[in-house]
């Protein structure tokens, strides 16, 4: 033990380049980043590399930062939190603002019936303590999911989504009783029908009603391609869940806490999930998720079955109070709004100048936005090799910009809810001119 250097503090001026090649050597490949971009320091909607490098963030993250990088309500609330204690784990001895965490979400969530909550660290434990609250309720075996939905990357949330690559490549094989629909997209010809009749096909060859616990479904599709169900669709799964006694699982992970316009993406529809899953936004950055459900059917796990040793950090916990607080006093979700506006008129004028590559512009739920590039406008012919070309070219440039979907073929918009106008058509202005240099 004497040999080892335990000092992590020393290091010199190092570039991007230097910090990837380390990077590379220290981590597992499988652990990728998307651009060699070494953060230092972030503000607002902008970031700065360890080279000075400035760039305008339209990623967050992953649609996490919503309120922008180091706001200061929520900064202050963890630097206070951090100055008592930092973890003393939920299920041992807990603390107030986990309670009033949950109070606050269970008045939050759509819907008129009575609610409780848990709490865990990830998006993905959200997704696995759904499914096992609907199965623990319900005594049913079978979740229904659909093709390109994207749930995780734990072995359960794997073979709930349903994207291959780079997901599940390798890692099988995965849990039993997951059965797959497809998802509506009208851009790509699948229909509300279509997917329904597509459940129905599941019921009559693979599993019957009554053995499926759930169905799970985002109302925006994330890495899947940014799609969003119609609100037809929507409603009939609720309609469908309740003739068969099935609990609706509503992903809220991505499309929550006022990036679509609304506290959350499925209040559009009117509908009211059994069980909803959230993560992401929520704290603006701090590791936080939960499950908000039916408290009848929230109760269905016996004492211990549910948490983890992280569940419900308190630093998470204030940063979502103040969270909550924020999207109230600024109106983030006002702001989803006004976002989405200035993009949609700029993509559009950009599609126009591109009609053979941008074949698809989907600005209609606030600020989770998208371009799908294609060949020669075909909706049939995805173009992965222009979409990575632009994300990496964005980079050089100073934008920050993140891709999605089954063909790998989407770039997707995901800035802060309160990003200046003056801000987002500058990055536009950037996204343009990496469309003039590669097409």
């Amino acid at each position: 033990m004497s040999n080892v250097n335990l000092k992590t503090t020393e290091y010199a001026e190092l570039s991007n380049r230097d910090w990837q090649a380390r990077k590379e050597n220290a981590v597992a490949r499988g652990q990728g980043n998307v651009a060699p971009v070494y953060v230092e320091r972030a503000l607002g909607s902008e970031i700065w590399d360890v080279e000075g490098n400035r760039y305008i963030d339209f990623g967050t993250g992953i649609a996490v930062c919503s309120a922008g990088h180091c706001h200061p309500k929520i900064s202050a609330a963890v630097a206070e939190q951090l100055g008592k204690f930092s973890h003393t784990c939920v299920m041992v001895t807990p603390y107030d603002s986990m309670v009033r965490l949950a109070e606050k979400l269970n008045e939050l969530a759509p819907g008129p019936s009575k609610k409780k909550s848990i709490f865990v660290t990830t998006g993905a434990e959200a997704i696995e303590n759904a499914v096992k609250i609907a199965r623990a309720h319900s005594g049913r075996r079978g979740v229904i999911a659909f093709n390109g939905g994207y749930h995780g990357r734990t072995n359960l949330t794997m073979g709930l989504t349903g994207k291959i690559t780079p997901y599940k490549n390798l890692f099988g094989p995965f849990p039993a009783e997951i059965y797959h629909a497809p998802f509506p997209i009208e851009y790509h010809g699948v229909s509300v029908a279509d997917a329904l009749k597509g459940i129905d096909n599941l019921f009559k060859a693979d599993i019957a009603p009554s053995d499926v616990a759930a169905i799970l479904v985002e109302p925006v599709q994330g890495e899947g391609g940014f799609y969003p169900a119609p609100v037809e669709f929507l409603q009939a799964l609720r309609a469908l869940c309740d003739e068969h006694g099935i609990l609706l699982i509503i992903d809220e992970v991505q499309s929550g806490f006022a990036r679509t316009g609304k506290l959350f993406c499925s209040e559009y529809a009117g509908v009211e999930a059994d069980l909803m899953t959230i993560a992401k936004g929520m704290a603006n950055g701090f590791p936080i998720a939960a499950v908000v459900g039916k408290t009848e059917i929230m109760d269905a796990p016996m004492p211990g079955g549910l948490g983890g040793t992280y569940a419900g950090s308190p630093l998470g916990c204030v940063a979502a109070l103040a969270m909550i607080e924020v999207i109230a006093e600024e109106d983030l979700a006002g702001g989803a709004l006004r976002v989405a506006a200035v993009f949609d008129r700029r993509l559009k004028d950009l599609q126009s100048k591109y009609p053979a590559n941008i074949g698809h512009v989907r600005t209609a739920h606030g600020a989770m936005m998208a371009i799908e590039l294609v060949q020669s406008g075909n909706p049939d012919q995805p173009d992965a090799e222009l979409t990575k070309a632009i994300v990496g070219r964005a980079y050089e440039n100073g934008l920050a910009l993140l891709s999605c979907g089954m063909r790998g073929n989407v770039i997707r918009f995901l800035p802060a809810l309160n990003i200046s106008e003056e801000l987002i058509n500058e990055g536009l202005d950037i996204l343009e001119k990496c469309f003039a240099e590669l097409v």
